[in-house]
């Protein structure tokens, strides 16, 4: 539709390379930011993987004194005395 004005091709040439050349920086901001996600990403999973290895061998050492413990326990109670006068229970 023609509203009687003339239309400046050149202006409109220049504003859609304006727009355009907007919508790549833009484009490229966007893409700089999920890389700099994406590595920070990469660093989490890493650092969990790390921490997760450090907590199953920690539980594995609890688990490991816990033994011990009962292993002790056991061992001191077939040390003791019993006395035969005391009731069994």
């Amino acid at each position: 539709m023609h509203n009687g004005r003339p239309v400046n091709m050149l202006l409109s040439l220049q504003l859609a390379r304006q727009a355009y050349a907007a919508a790549v920086e833009s484009c490229d901001a966007y893409k700089a930011e999920l890389e700099w996600t994406l590595r920070q990403l990469d660093e989490i999973r890493a650092e969990f993987a790390e921490l997760k290895a450090v907590v199953l061998e920690r539980n594995k050492a609890q688990d490991y004194v816990a033994e011990l413990h009962r292993e002790r326990a056991i061992q001191r109670a077939r040390a003791a005395e019993r006395d035969p006068n005391a009731m069994l229970n």
